[in-house]
């Protein structure tokens, strides 16, 4: 793949993320049919402690496959990370296109979902992921555009601090109703044990979802946005900069 066409490259990469978002959606299906016959809604229906394990590990994989997919396809360190991006946003949006052709779901764009499950459950409406994977296509683009061009992509230590900022306050965003359920709870301390705990398990069984904390995953999307566009900016003016030196 690595000296392949980009053309030939990002159709690739495109059909293997879109079999790969229905792949998790025939999963979803599965589970649903077994814990939500009438329809996925909150209160949540607890899994078994066999299949929770397995979803765990399936969730690792998923993030095996994409991570290798990108030191397979990357020639170098931005083009992996830009496979990865753009693999996983595009994965991500067709996972939720493949629910709505199979399952019919989700209704809005609004309606809550359990994104993932470690290291504790992450819930959101459907739209927050949904951003997510945009910006992350957007950046694959940015980096793919100059790598081609051959512009010089220098990530700096502020650029990461502001990215990894950015992600931990969304990241923070999807599990704010479980780290307030364990913290507030008393349960931080069994924390390695909440699966299999009783009093926690009783909480589970009568969580609904009331309001999700906009401002703060706005917060860390802008500051993703803003750092994005800015290292953009760096690197089209340094390019321009060395063409004008050399004409």
């Amino acid at each position: 793949m690595k000296n392949d066409s980009p053309k030939l490259q990002l159709t690739s990469l495109t059909i293997f993320s879109i079999a790969m978002g229905f792949l998790e959606a025939a999963v979803v299906v599965y589970l649903r049919s077994l814990f939500y016959p009438e329809g996925f809604t909150f209160p949540l229906t607890l899994m078994t402690p066999n299949i929770l394990f397995t979803e765990y590990l399936r969730e690792i994989s998923t993030l095996v496959m994409l991570v290798s997919l990108s030191l397979f396809g990357g020639r170098n360190t931005s083009e992996k990370l830009s496979i990865f991006l753009f693999s996983f946003g595009v994965w991500d949006i067709f996972y939720y296109v493949w629910l709505k052709v199979l399952l019919d779901w989700p209704p809005s764009l609004f309606t809550y979902d359990i994104l993932f499950l470690i290291p504790v459950i992450w819930i959101a409406p459907v739209l927050a992921p949904i951003i997510c994977s945009l910006t992350m296509i957007g950046i694959a683009g940015c980096i793919t555009y100059a790598s081609q061009k051959n512009y010089r992509i220098v990530i700096r230590l502020r650029h990461y601090i502001s990215f990894f900022v950015g992600v931990l306050v969304i990241f923070i965003s999807f599990i704010w109703d479980f780290a307030e359920m364990i913290v507030g709870g008393g349960f931080l301390s069994r924390f390695w044990t909440l699966p299999a705990d009783p009093a926690f398990q009783r909480i589970l069984e009568e969580y609904i979802p009331v309001s999700f904390p906009w401002p703060l995953f706005i917060t860390g999307e802008l500051l993703i946005l803003i750092t994005s566009l800015s290292l953009c900016r760096e690197i089209l003016n340094k390019s321009k900069l060395k063409g004008n030196n050399n004409s």
